[in-house]
């Protein structure tokens, strides 16, 4: 009896070491690439995988969505200005097969190209179009990135940019110049209510030189006004027409 056991007990040990070389488990999102003698032959998974050993190798492909952070690039603008950008990649495998066969290290290769691509973008562009239009400068990057990994497989979902870091000169320069623009408003603002209020005082004007009676009636709400607040100041009211009248009058003896 032990030696019909020890008969089987090799056998044994060999189908459990052929089962498990031979079997692969796929979770929902990994796909396994299978090579035949070296020779792609097609993706598997998810599920229970036979392989046959040493005849078969599979290597995994996780599908789910990865995020890379790019490390901070040091970038000079379009208008010469030096800053600090980093940014952070989304991106996943929608093709396994050219992920395993077309790029040796698909990670790596995709962040240095994220790499690349955010220094050459960014710089053609100037420091306020980088502070003020990230989206769209996100969108650009995006659509590159997404191009040029397209022949490995992968679909970029959508790059962020994170932080842009400026020298602290550079800061004092962009307030000074904030500063600048908001003075320059104020006073643009100031001259436009100048200028509105000067014509609201010349279609006064008009209006009260057409019916004198409109003159006398200002000139009593100006005494009300002026009588409503406790001051000793005394007001007499002077007809402008007799101001004219003497004027005219001196200048003709000046004459004569």
């Amino acid at each position: 009896m032990w030696m019909q056991l020890s008969y089987y007990v090799p056998v044994v040990v060999l189908v459990v070491i052929f089962l498990a070389a031979a079997i692969r488990i796929l979770r929902e999102y990994e796909r396994g690439v299978v090579f035949t003698l070296g020779r792609y032959t097609g993706v598997s998974g998810p599920g229970l995988i036979i392989l046959i050993p040493f005849v078969q190798q599979m290597v995994r492909i996780d599908l789910r969505t990865i995020v890379l952070d790019v490390p901070s690039q040091d970038i000079i603008t379009h208008d010469n200005v030096s800053v600090n950008v980093n940014a952070v990649l989304y991106f996943r495998v929608v093709e396994p097969e050219k992920a395993v066969i077309q790029v040796a290290d698909y990670l790596a290769a995709t962040g240095q190209l994220a790499q690349t691509t955010l220094r050459s973008v960014l710089g053609k562009h100037d420091l306020d179009e980088l502070l003020a239009e990230r989206d769209r400068l996100n969108n650009d990057i995006q659509e590159i990135l997404d191009t040029q990994t397209d022949a490995w497989g992968i679909k970029v979902a959508n790059v962020e940019i994170k932080h842009v870091d400026i020298d602290e000169s550079m800061i004092r320069v962009i307030a000074r110049q904030a500063e600048a623009e908001r003075e320059r408003r104020a006073k643009v603002i100031n001259a436009e209510g100048e200028l509105q209020a000067a014509h609201k005082l010349l279609e006064a004007a008009e209006i009260m030189s057409g019916r004198p009676e409109a003159m006398q009636l200002r000139y009593l709400s100006t005494l009300a006004s002026i009588g409503t607040q406790n001051n000793s100041t005394i007001v007499f009211p002077f007809p402008l027409d007799m101001v004219r009248n003497l004027t005219d009058m001196l200048g003709r003896k000046g004459q004569g």
